[in-house]
């Protein structure tokens, strides 16, 4: 514990976001931000923060995998039962944010959750590698398990079960598309003077595009 975190600094020069160079809709910003960071550095480009109100009154962030994005959200897989589909259940209100530290750039997406169409959860699950399958049968997520033993007991006895035949997909599992309100794309800049621009959704499905200060 001896570091002094007071000391860490770091200039950020990689880019700007200027309002002459943005599109109207921010799905055509993240598109292009993904695709530029996703063709350059070598890391978890959907990597991204959940954050959930928990049942218990506290906010609750984790990391989850965004696996398609369209111009009417982000679309993600989970157990519906675990902790977050408890909790969206009861407030589908939820916070995404994506780190590119290569990059130097932040995306902060506010919106709604909703549950995909069974359809299109089967045909991504059907897509998963088979283990990632057994996996999804096997973990009740969230949950307090004895030990390592019993989920691995667990996996042994359903590869048995399911030799040769199809892995269906269980109700509790599935796709959450969150369809966004605002986003917030965030890029370093020199002496923190950074450039965020925000877009907020109106009424019309327009959308209201400002500069917030640093």
């Amino acid at each position: 514990m001896s570091n002094d975190l007071s000391n860490y600094r770091k200039s950020y020069e990689k880019g700007e976001l200027l309002e002459s160079n943005i599109p109207e809709n921010p799905m055509e910003l993240f598109k292009k931000w993904f695709h530029e960071v996703d063709g350059i550095f070598n890391e978890e480009t959907n990597a991204m923060t959940i954050s959930t109100f928990g049942l218990d009154g506290y906010p609750k962030n984790r990391i989850v995998l965004l696996k398609k994005f369209t111009y009417e959200g982000f679309i993600f897989f989970t157990n519906y039962d675990s902790e977050k589909g408890r909790a969206i259940a009861v407030n589908p209100n939820v916070c995404l944010s994506f780190f590119w530290q290569g990059a130097e750039r932040q995306i902060i997406i506010k919106g709604k959750a909703e549950k995909i169409a069974k359809n299109l959860s089967d045909g991504y699950f059907e897509s998963r590698p088979r283990g990632s399958q057994l996996g999804a049968l096997v973990s009740n997520q969230s949950e307090v398990v004895a030990n390592r033993e019993s989920l691995e007991a667990k996996l042994q006895s359903l590869e048995k079960e399911y030799e040769g035949k199809e892995v269906p997909r269980p109700d509790h599992w599935g796709g959450y598309i969150v369809k966004p309100v605002e986003i917030e794309f965030w890029q370093g800049r020199p002496n923190r003077l950074h450039d965020r621009i925000r877009y907020k959704l109106l009424e019309d499905y327009n959308w209201l595009i400002n500069r917030l200060s640093p």
